[in-house]
């Protein structure tokens, strides 16, 4: 088995005649967290909606689970239902959190459907509002419901696209502890799209940063952070405007 849940090779996307993303190589390891940094308009939630198969690449290929596709293939249900995407704002059916974590469940006609969304609801801390309409929520916990409602599928990826951007302190620990619980228990890949470069490095096992479509430098975290090879690496660590 192939260390590698997925590899993209001369991958790009283009709208309406204009390029906003060149990935010419990139390899994202089983069972790590692999963190995205790099400016809004970098390229970053574009290439989370290739890894999601939301849309397919202008060119290129991208190998998933050793099975291959390319912009006029069709990537089957069986294989999209694998991946799952946790965005930055939460949209929620106005039902009960517990209708809410079990729909994607009900939609693949899961069995034991009420042991599952229980053990979901235990994970991220909400089990005693399992009957609470969805509306009432804080948005700390609006976060959590749609993190329960995506980790309950046991996706092989949880791709995440800032998903503790404008939560507080407490929410913020609260779900970097859950994700990175996923990740040690389960084994679950992680791709992590964040703007907070402390967060990356408390959490992510490589790094990679973004500038203008295109992948500047990936490296691991300690790496990353304290030897960049790339000067806007180094220049994006720092603080400094690279774009």
């Amino acid at each position: 088995m192939t260390n590698f849940i997925y590899r993209l090779q001369n991958v790009s996307k283009t709208y309406r005649a204009r390029r906003v993303l060149t990935v010419d190589h990139l390899k994202i390891k089983r069972g790590e967290i692999f963190g995205l940094v790099g400016p809004s308009g970098a390229g970053k939630s574009t290439l989370l909606r290739l890894l999601n198969f939301l849309e397919p690449p202008t060119t290129g290929r991208i190998r998933f689970l050793n099975i291959e596709f390319h912009a006029n293939q069709q990537v089957p249900l069986s294989l999209r239902r694998r991946v799952t995407t946790v965005f930055q704002r939460p949209i929620l059916l106005n039902r009960t959190v517990q209708a809410n974590v079990s729909y994607g469940l009900n939609l693949r006609s899961e069995e034991a459907v009420g042991r599952k969304v229980e053990e979901a609801l235990e994970r991220v801390g909400l089990i005693d509002l399992a009957r609470q309409r969805a509306r009432t929520l804080s948005g700390g916990e609006a976060q959590r419901v749609s993190l329960a409602r995506a980790i309950v599928l046991r996706p092989d990826v949880l791709l995440l696209d800032e998903p503790t951007a404008n939560l507080d302190p407490y929410n913020i620990g609260l779900i970097e502890e859950i994700v990175q619980d996923l990740n040690r228990d389960q084994g679950t890949t992680l791709v992590l799209v964040t703007h907070n470069v402390f967060q990356a490095k408390r959490m992510a096992h490589r790094v990679a940063l973004m500038l203008e479509g295109n992948l500047v430098e990936v490296a691991n975290v300690d790496r990353f952070f304290e030897g960049p090879r790339d000067p806007r690496t180094a220049a994006f660590v720092r603080g400094d405007m690279v774009y």
